[in-house]
């Protein structure tokens, strides 16, 4: 499917954004890589476009939706996954596969190409501890097979060693045995600690080193501090929610009022997850 003038409003979870001059959702890698070897505008790829803010100016090119892309097969006792299948449904078809290690997934909006994008974690697991490799693609359509020593990658990090290629694929590795985690614990603990079912990107800031970036925002007082209809959620101070009417600069103005407060009160830097575009 391919559109024009397409609000990336109803693409990404924030529920709020500009226009994207080309809207394209290939059916599958294939057709997705024919469309980049005729393409010469700027591109930007998402999946279920929660943990992105596109300004309220828009994207002068291409967004790329891969949410089609979800194959999975198991070949060996690793899974191959394509980067639009949900972290959800990942995690889902592990616990009844008995594959383990996948749990901590259930709990994460996104999908497997963001989670390769910013090694995604919860619970004190990270997507990256089971890759085994990834294919990529180029601007020009080549597809690519990387092995995971060609990434640098840390805490909500993922350094790309070769620029310009975007992830389609990965091979993944999960436990064979039981671990300790439960996906119907670990999403009642979400439930009860996240303002689920709004409007919002999930954590906006990443953790600071030995401090917690949502106890340092409540800190500083700013629970359910609102700039337009941008608002610091009263459940947890590290989301943002989109009370309806805000727009991308109400957002974007707020993560800067919660960055500028707690340097002052505690001198710390608060490092943004969500991706501004």
């Amino acid at each position: 499917m391919l559109t024009h003038n397409e609000s990336m409003a109803r693409h990404c979870s924030f529920r709020a954004g500009g226009l994207a001059q080309i809207f394209f959702e290939p059916n599958s890698i294939e057709e997705l890589s024919e469309f980049l070897k005729n393409n010469n505008l700027p591109v930007l790829v998402i999946g279920l476009g929660s943990n992105i803010l596109i300004r309220d100016s828009g994207f002068e090119g291409v967004v790329i939706k891969i949410g089609k892309l979800n194959e999975l097969s198991v070949i060996s006792n690793s899974i191959n996954v394509e980067a639009g299948l949900t972290l959800a449904k990942l995690s889902r078809y592990c616990g009844n596969n008995n594959f383990y290690g996948a749990e901590f997934l259930s709990s994460i909006p996104g999908t497997v190409g963001g989670a390769l994008a910013m090694n995604a974690g919860a619970f004190g697991s990270e997507f990256w501890n089971y890759v085994l490799s990834v294919t990529t693609i180029d601007s020009q359509g080549n597809l690519i097979s990387r092995k995971k020593d060609d990434f640098e990658v840390g805490y909500r990090f993922v350094n790309h060693k070769h620029p310009g290629e975007y992830f389609v694929a990965a091979k993944l590795k999960f436990n064979e045995e039981p671990g300790k985690q439960n996906i119907k614990e670990l999403l009642l603990k979400r439930n009860k600690l996240q303002p689920i079912g709004m409007a919002s990107c999930g954590s906006v800031f990443k953790n600071p080193e030995s401090n917690y970036a949502a106890e340092l925002i409540e800190n500083c007082n700013l629970k359910g501090f609102c700039i337009g209809g941008a608002c610091i959620s009263n459940k947890h101070a590290n989301f943002i929610i989109n009370n309806g009417e805000a727009t991308a600069k109400d957002i974007e103005t707020l993560i800067k009022y919660i960055q500028k407060s707690v340097f002052k009160k505690y001198n710390i830097n608060l490092e943004t997850e969500v991706k501004i575009i």
